[in-house]
């Protein structure tokens, strides 16, 4: 087991744990130094998300817009168009 253990962490736990503190302490200095908290992480993942999903569908609107703009003119020409070719 000791082996498989060993594997999955890629060295023996210890030193799997005293690598994870120091990468810990490493980046956690660097957020500090950048003023970067853990939350506003979070926050920007579901903003851009909330933000992706709303142009999402801001998109699908416009091409509704876009769809009844030309619908206003291409359904009037058909029906003009097929009248005139059924009066031949």
């Amino acid at each position: 087991m000791s082996d498989s253990v060993n594997r999955f962490l890629g060295d023996t736990p210890g030193r799997t744990i005293v690598k994870l503190v120091v990468v810990s302490l490493i980046v956690g200095f660097i957020m500090a130094v950048f003023g970067v908290v853990p939350a506003d992480i979070l926050y920007s993942i579901r903003n851009f998300i909330l933000d992706l999903w709303h142009t999402g569908f801001a998109a699908l609107g416009r091409i509704g817009d876009y769809l009844l703009l030309g619908a206003t003119v291409v359904i009037p020409v058909f029906i003009v168009i097929r009248l005139m070719s059924s009066r031949s």
